[in-house]
């Protein structure tokens, strides 16, 4: 039996897949947006955030769990390939090592934090937008959007700065931190969500599918890759 291939589907997997892999290497930089610090990653990981909330919403919290572990595989594989490139003798005719490597190169604490944090922030979006939206009866995408944002977002911080700078940093520094980029993070939420709003509206029209994820397991580890 053939299934319908999604093309839209298909171009937010992408897109979340990019948004992981691109926020890893661009993080490292700190940033200023008025009197606040942040890392570059802001300018494009609270997309990934986005679009979460956009397949949660359009085609269920099976389809956002599945997305989110071949997300976790291919973010693993360009941090595997990052380190490789590192570890590998330079040729002679190649003077930025040291760059590429500051560049290039996280830690293994930071790698970690990341990963776990990710995990822990995506899933608790997706399962708040799934959860939400049948408490709602498919009513207030809004609420939810920014919900699951604040929840996901917030515990994506937590878990990120305590695993990375935890025992480096002072608890009312990372405090701090958690509060500032889920501040920032949940504001950009916000400021994009009425064209978040009406990209949903399209998709849904566009593929017929508005799901309710009632009587599914939430068990995040309950996945099949399969076609």
């Amino acid at each position: 039996m053939n299934k319908k291939f999604s093309q839209t589907y298909l171009f937010f997997a992408l897109l979340f897949a990019t948004c992981l892999i691109v926020a890893n290497i661009v993080e490292q930089k700190l940033i200023t947006i008025g009197p606040f610090e942040a890392t570059a990653g802001l300018l494009i990981f609270p997309l990934s955030y986005v679009v979460n909330d956009l397949i949660a919403e359009v085609w269920g919290y099976k389809a956002m769990r599945t997305l989110i572990w071949y997300g976790f595989l291919m973010n693993f594989i360009a941090v595997a390939v990052f380190h490789l490139a590192i570890f590998m003798p330079p040729s002679e005719n190649f003077t930025n090592q040291e760059a590429f490597s500051l560049v290039m190169g996280n830690t293994l604490r930071l790698t970690a934090a990341s990963f776990i944090a990710f995990l822990t922030g995506s899933f608790l979006n997706a399962y708040i937008m799934s959860k939400m939206k049948i408490a709602q009866g498919g009513r207030g995408f809004s609420l939810r959007a920014i919900v699951s944002t604040i929840v996901g977002e917030g515990a994506d911080s937590v878990v990120f700065f305590t695993v990375a700078f935890g025992g480096i940093l002072s608890v009312k520094a990372l405090i701090t931190l958690v509060l500032t980029q889920t501040a920032m993070k949940t504001c950009y939420e916000i400021i994009i969500l009425p064209l978040t709003t009406q990209i949903v509206k399209f998709v849904k029209k566009r593929e017929q599918t508005d799901i309710f994820d009632n009587d599914i397991s939430y068990n995040p580890f309950k996945i099949k890759f399969k076609n």
